[in-house]
């Protein structure tokens, strides 16, 4: 089985990373009852025996003590210090963490530039030790957010080195996007000069907004406190939800928004941990799904958000799920899916789902959705028989999709804001090695892409043809 190596950059990065490593504990602990140290574990887990001399690794046989396949990156050592003060300290390898004290001061410049080649050497002999210790190293995730110093600039410095090291390994990204009321004044700048590196340094991107993440957790309490379900919510099935897990502490405010993400990536990756009657492996996502090599921008949803208490789950639920994979509601950005056009489609299926309910899903939606017409049986699709913590079944549908377009055009309208006036460009400039081409490079690296996204829009309702053979001359 293959390994994946998680890189958590920033405070966002590890805040979200912090709820994925929990969650895939208490995902593990439900399945794994024995106690065995299994494949499903060494996916994102080595097994080591912190009694002995040497790195103590042990690859089978009893769980001696777990460590997270993981680099933790923060210029700012609060958050990587709450972690390794919290419950999952253990699971973190002292020798997988690089941390300063003064921040990036919410500037790409400073953690690109700065950082960058300040800890370049540092992050490359730990991403080798780390990759060291797999068998098959498949994937890197990265975790990052868009709007600060750190994440965004740290983080795609983090992306091109991977590119350098590991070309072969595939690169995952999940972004972080901040909203349009942010409160980092700078975060137009930052955004968009990583979208650049985004642009041509990842394999697959999953972009993410705040607003989107807030609305869906607002959706859900009113929703359980309104008292519209009827039936009761099972407590430990809100995506949101962090019951049974190693906390025990206070939940934080943004606990919640970071437990969807967690478990978008756990989704992501359930298929490579858990057998399943259709696996799909993580290079299958990036080989169907980025027909062209820039417009790699996945656009995710997750359902069901809860689960009703009553265990017997009728066909007419489980194709409400497939439903509401495809409505407004459920996305993980502020986008319509349905009335944009498909490039290709991933569906991710947990737990007591049937190839045959897939099937008629598939074809029950099919006509109401408009896919490019060179690819108009462009689906794949993953069923893995293990569902997640509380749920019976679940989605994860992952759209290369135009409608990510108005998500780019908001941030380059917000940039283009700040930068016709020159605003705190100072900031950027003082620092060595960043130039005002940086970001005029930047700006039409975003301007070409929302361009391909146009060119694609355009053949939107064209007719339905095939592509042109090669004639061969006899």
């Amino acid at each position: 089985m293959a390994q994946s190596v998680v890189v958590q950059v920033g405070q966002c990065g590890n805040q979200v990373g912090c709820r994925f490593w929990d969650l895939a504990l208490r995902e593990h602990a439900a399945v794994n009852k024995n106690g065995i140290y299994d494949e499903a574990l060494s996916s994102f887990f080595r097994n080591v025996d912190t009694r002995g001399g040497g790195d103590g690794h042990i690859y089978k046989g009893k769980i001696c003590s777990l460590k997270a396949r993981a680099l933790l990156i923060d210029m700012e050592e609060g958050v990587v210090n709450e972690i390794l003060q919290g419950p999952l300290r253990d699971v973190f390898d002292s020798k997988q963490l690089i941390t300063d004290v003064s921040g990036s001061g919410n500037n790409w410049a400073v953690g690109h530039k700065l950082y960058g080649y300040q800890y370049r050497e540092k992050i490359v002999e730990k991403l080798r030790k780390t990759a060291e210790h797999c068998d098959c190293l498949q994937c890197f995730f990265i975790i990052h957010s868009m709007g600060g110093g750190t994440g965004s600039g740290l983080g795609t410095f983090v992306l091109n080195v991977l590119e350098d090291e590991f070309p072969e390994v595939y690169r995952f990204v999940t972004s972080v996007y901040p909203s349009g009321e942010d409160d980092v004044i700078t975060s137009p700048y930052n955004s968009v000069l990583a979208m650049k590196e985004l642009n041509e340094h990842a394999d697959c991107v999953l972009p993410i907004e705040n607003e989107s993440l807030f609305d869906i957790v607002n959706k859900i309490r009113q929703m359980i406190s309104s008292g519209k379900l009827g039936s009761t919510v099972k407590q430990n099935s809100l995506v949101t939800s962090s019951a049974g897990s190693a906390r025990t502490v206070q939940e934080k405010p943004f606990d919640a928004m970071n437990n969807i993400v967690a478990n978008l990536l756990l989704n992501l990756t359930s298929s490579a941990r858990f057998e399943g009657s259709l696996n799909m492996d993580l290079n299958e996502i990036s080989m169907n799904l980025v027909p062209f090599p820039r417009l790699h921008y996945l656009v995710s949803s997750l359902t069901p958000l809860y689960t009703l208490a009553d265990v017997n789950v009728p066909s007419r639920r489980l194709d409400q799920m497939f439903s509401d994979a495809f409505s407004r509601d459920h996305q993980l950005i502020q986008a319509d899916p349905k009335h944009s056009l498909y490039l290709a489609c991933a569906l991710l299926v947990r737990g007591n789902v049937q190839v045959s309910d897939l099937r008629r899903n598939i074809e029950r939606l099919k006509p109401s959705l408009h896919f490019v017409s060179w690819n108009q049986e462009g689906w794949k699709t993953g069923l893995c028989s293990v569902p997640p913590v509380g749920h019976s079944h679940s989605l994860l549908a992952l759209a290369n999709n135009t409608c990510v377009k108005p998500t780019f055009t908001e941030l380059k309208d917000r940039f283009m804001k700040l930068y016709k006036k020159k605003a705190h460009l100072h900031h950027y400039l003082h620092i060595d090695g960043m130039e005002q081409s940086c970001f005029s490079e930047a700006i039409s690296s975003l301007s070409d892409l929302i361009e391909e996204y146009n060119e694609l829009d355009a053949t939107k309702g064209g007719p339905r043809t095939d592509p042109s053979r090669l004639q061969i001359a006899v």
